[in-house]
């Protein structure tokens, strides 16, 4: 019984600390509902369960809360939702790079891609950048720790991509003639 007591409490202090941190993040627009601190905190102990991971302490979604709040590319309909899926692409990719990485860095590198890469594409986040990243580290890549894992897809990036500038000078030209 002691144990129950004990899980329920902690639940109940973690749902809490979910719902403290809207404070943080309504001046972006978002916050969550009693509701959808319970549901972020269900999807948490499965994608655990299914990563066969262990978690101590608040567990990962305050961390991507804050670091992702400011995202141009999170709605308010669909908050709730991308913090789930952000979790379980963290914890997928924790165990991908043999927790070679740290959280901070992880989720630092993911925040860089989602906004610049991926444009909030978090299937684009998961099924490519993060695949390729995970590549390297498991192949023995160290460089992320200097720079917290900022700055670091653009020398795994494999997709050759546009230059804006190239482009808006390209159209003027075109434009004008």
């Amino acid at each position: 019984m002691d144990k129950d007591w004990m899980v329920l409490l902690q639940q109940q202090n973690q749902l809490s600390k979910m719902m403290e941190v809207n404070r943080a993040t309504e001046r972006y627009g978002l916050s969550l509902s009693e509701q959808d601190a319970k549901m972020i905190l269900a999807e948490r102990n499965q994608a655990l369960q299914r990563e066969r991971r262990v978690e101590f302490g608040e567990g990962i979604a305050l961390q991507i809360i804050y670091e992702f709040c400011d995202s141009d590319f999170i709605e308010q309909d669909s908050y709730a939702d991308t913090i789930i899926r952000l979790q379980e692409i963290f914890y997928m990719y924790k165990n991908e790079m043999q927790d070679e990485i740290s959280d901070e860095e992880l989720l630092h590198f993911m925040k860089e891609q989602f906004e610049t890469v991926c444009f909030g594409d978090l299937d684009y986040l998961a099924g490519t950048c993060l695949a390729i990243f995970s590549q390297a580290i498991r192949a023995g890549y160290r460089g992320y720790r200097a720079s917290e894992g900022r700055g670091e897809y653009g020398a795994f990036d494999e997709v050759e991509r546009w230059d804006y500038d190239l482009y808006l000078e390209m159209l003027k030209e075109l434009c004008w003639r």
